[in-house]
């Protein structure tokens, strides 16, 4: 059973519904709210976009309110009013504002597979762990990604892993879907699981 709309989202609702002059307000007011929190989240993630300009900054703020307020129109047959149509309209927008800030920051960065990376697999990824145990967890680890992984998913498993690169943005240079990407990092890891149960070290990664 769909719940009952508060009153504020009856009415942004009603009118974003209708024709004429009350949709045209009320779209104007929509864009507005979501180009405000797009520039706030801009805002709270500038220390880490140190390259991007104050107008690219500003430009991405724009295109993502415009994709949003599509998106929002598009949908908003959907909307159930399980929560305040402004919270639901938000969502939007800050999904489109961190996807395109994401990627405008790798924009000038490469996706490279570098076998070397391999070698420091145990430092990297293990840090928190000492011993001889641990030590020998790394070793494995390591021969594990060389040999039961493909050459997609150590690239996949690298990128995504060890260098922090944001799934959509590796769609977009690999020229995949998100839901490839995820499905070879999940098999990826699936092996390196097995092939580390295989060598004994079940316990350590329980």
């Amino acid at each position: 059973m769909k719940p009952e709309l508060d009153p504020e989202s009856a009415a942004w609702t009603a009118d974003l519904s209708s024709a004429g002059p009350a949709r045209d307000g009320a779209t104007t007011r929509l864009r507005a709210m979501l180009l405000r929190v797009a520039r706030a989240e801009s805002g709270r993630r500038r220390a880490s976009l140190p390259a991007l300009r104050p107008d690219e900054v500003e430009d991405l703020c724009q295109q993502a309110a415009n994709d949003a307020l599509m998106a929002i129109l598009g949908k908003l047959p959907e909307f159930r009013g399980a929560a305040r149509f402004t919270t639901w309209a938000c969502k939007f927008v800050m999904f489109e504002i961190s996807t395109k800030l994401r990627r405008a920051a790798w924009r000038d960065r490469a996706i490279e597979t570098d076998e070397t990376v391999w070698a420091t697999i145990p430092d990297r990824a293990l840090q928190p762990l000492s011993g001889m145990l641990e030590a020998e967890l790394g070793a494995a680890l390591q021969q594990a990604i060389c040999k039961a992984l493909t050459a997609g998913q150590r690239q996949i498993f690298q990128a995504a892993v060890i260098d922090q690169v944001p799934i959509d943005v590796l769609a977009e240079r690999l020229q995949r879907s998100r839901g490839a990407i995820y499905k070879m990092l999940h098999d990826a890891r699936s092996k390196l699981r097995q092939a580390l149960i295989a060598a004994g070290y079940g316990e350590l990664i329980s």
